[in-house]
């Protein structure tokens, strides 16, 4: 058994280590996305599929190129992948070294069984077979006892660790900014028009309040350069007073 710690440096590389499906990516959204480098991700910004994974190569080359980038300006990272290669471990660590940044292996030790039934849930591009989550498991078993000769700085249990708060905080702040209690303007009539359409939308938008193509009641402009459609099929009067008592 080794000591209790639960000491994460700031800034500091943090390195998950877990089988697909033990919840890394949970534990990795605890922080700001700006700062989780997901290897997921960069597979799929090389071939369009997250689960491509014959695009690993490539993508841990992308990856690599970031990560020496955000540790040379000091800057917070943290690592969701399975990690569970003693070599791929090395190499995280070697590079945070050179830029004089603490290492911390994350350990998520959710029980094998669960990290097999949690596939089931996933998209048929995203499911591992049970017999490599279960190696991963293995994997992550037998470093663990071993993971402080690595190298790394700290090894921190993650469900002895407190990162919900962090969590709520954040997401809390984001709330208060879109509701303007924060101080600021708000989205105002724009949190509904995201309730239905979704951020990617709001650049876009306008109300056209004079329009009668809905008996009166206003109506969404959506503009992208040349392109422009305006539609009465936005929320009613009723719907958005709803909406906003809800809100």
């Amino acid at each position: 058994m080794q000591p209790l710690d639960t000491t994460i440096p700031e800034p500091a590389l943090i390195v998950l280590i877990g089988a697909a499906g033990s919840g890394k990516s949970t534990w990795a959204s605890t922080w700001p996305t700006t700062q989780v480098l997901e290897l997921d991700n960069f597979r799929a910004m090389v071939s369009d599929e997250a689960g491509c994974q014959e695009a690993t190569d490539d993508a841990v080359f992308a990856l690599q190129a970031v990560l020496e980038a955000r540790l040379a300006r000091r800057k917070m990272t943290v690592l969701d992948a399975t990690n569970t290669e003693a070599a791929v471990r090395a190499n995280l660590i070697a590079t945070a070294r050179r830029h004089g940044v603490p290492t911390v292996a994350l350990v998520i030790s959710t029980p094998a069984s669960v990290c097999v039934e949690r596939q089931a849930d996933r998209t048929p591009d995203r499911a591992v077979p049970e017999p490599v989550v279960l190696a991963q498991h293995a994997a992550m078993l037998d470093a663990f006892s071993g993971l402080p000769g690595e190298g790394f700085d700290h090894v921190v249990i993650a469900e002895n660790i407190h990162r919900l708060e962090a969590l709520l905080q954040r997401v809390s702040d984001a709330r208060r900014a879109d509701l303007g209690w924060d101080g600021g303007e708000g989205l105002g009539d724009l949190l509904l028009v995201r309730r239905y359409f979704g951020p990617e939308i709001l650049p876009m938008w306008r109300w056209r309040d004079t329009s009668q193509l809905a008996g009166g009641d206003r109506v969404g402009e959506i503009r992208l350069g040349a392109d422009r459609l305006s539609s009465p099929c936005a929320p009613t009067s009723t719907e958005r007073a709803t909406s906003a008592s809800r809100s």
